[in-house]
């Protein structure tokens, strides 16, 4: 069988102790980066193998790996951080290992954007995770087209970038548009910002932003005027810590 195994987003408390023993009974385990893994293992006493599977090598290797699962061999997979699958690989190993009839089992477990989509204050009850943002081609065409989204959109973001996303959705959805950005979930100096897309972006500008970042956006008004659900978030006068 195949095992997800999700991983924590920072905090290595989060680990739950059934993705543990998961882990320490597989007959291997596939990882993002060998690295970032093994220290997570190390710091719960895990020595299960440890072998890659990126977005490099996933095409190359998958069909090595269905022969494996064929033969009854107990493989897990995580990523650096989160779900797999989640804007991290795992479609095509899940999509093959589908196709051949052998069995797929997901454990529940962290993921940065459902923290980051409830302490937004935005509504919750119709949402569209979006990922990361095409880089050049295409990105254009795909921020127009959700201008119209009436639904809460959930994007992930560099650090590097998070100040110039942040001003092209300015642009394409209105700067009064109601935002949250999420920075070092579930870590020591977690912040949470709030405020219209003008206040976020002014926060974050000229300054130096670091960690991983999840951006909530609010989605378009329904009418002339918003409703009580859509009133604007309090101004970003100064971030949310949480120590």
């Amino acid at each position: 069988m195949l095992h997800l195994v999700p991983t924590p987003i920072g905090n290595l408390a989060d680990m739950t102790y059934r993705a543990v023993e998961l882990l320490r009974s597989a007959d291997f385990i596939l990882a993002e980066d060998t690295r970032t893994s093994a220290f997570l293992l190390a710091h719960y006493g895990v020595r299960t193998p440890l072998s890659p599977y990126h977005r490099h090598n996933e095409h190359r290797v998958v069909p090595h790996l269905v022969d494996q699962l064929r033969e009854g061999r107990r493989v897990a997979l995580l990523t650096d951080a989160g779900t797999p699958g989640i804007s991290d690989p795992a479609f095509l190993l899940v999509r093959a290992c589908i196709r051949e009839g052998l069995p797929v089992e997901c454990l529940p477990g962290p993921t940065a954007f459902v923290p980051a989509l409830v302490c937004s204050g935005l509504p919750t009850d119709r949402f569209c995770f979006e990922g990361f943002l095409p880089l050049k081609k295409g990105r254009h065409t795909r921020l127009t087209a959700l201008s119209a989204e009436d639904r809460t959109m959930v994007f992930y973001e560099s650090p590097q970038r998070l100040v110039k996303t942040l001003a092209q959705l300015a642009d394409h959805f209105g700067a009064d548009r109601p935002c949250c950005v999420s920075r070092e979930l579930t870590k020591k100096f977690e912040e949470n910002v709030r405020g219209t897309l003008r206040e976020v972006h002014d926060h974050f500008a000229g300054r130096g932003v670091k960690g991983e970042i999840v951006v909530v956006v609010g989605g378009k008004p329904s009418g002339s005027r918003a409703t009580a659900d859509e009133d604007p978030l309090p101004t970003a006068e100064g971030p949310e810590e949480t120590m």
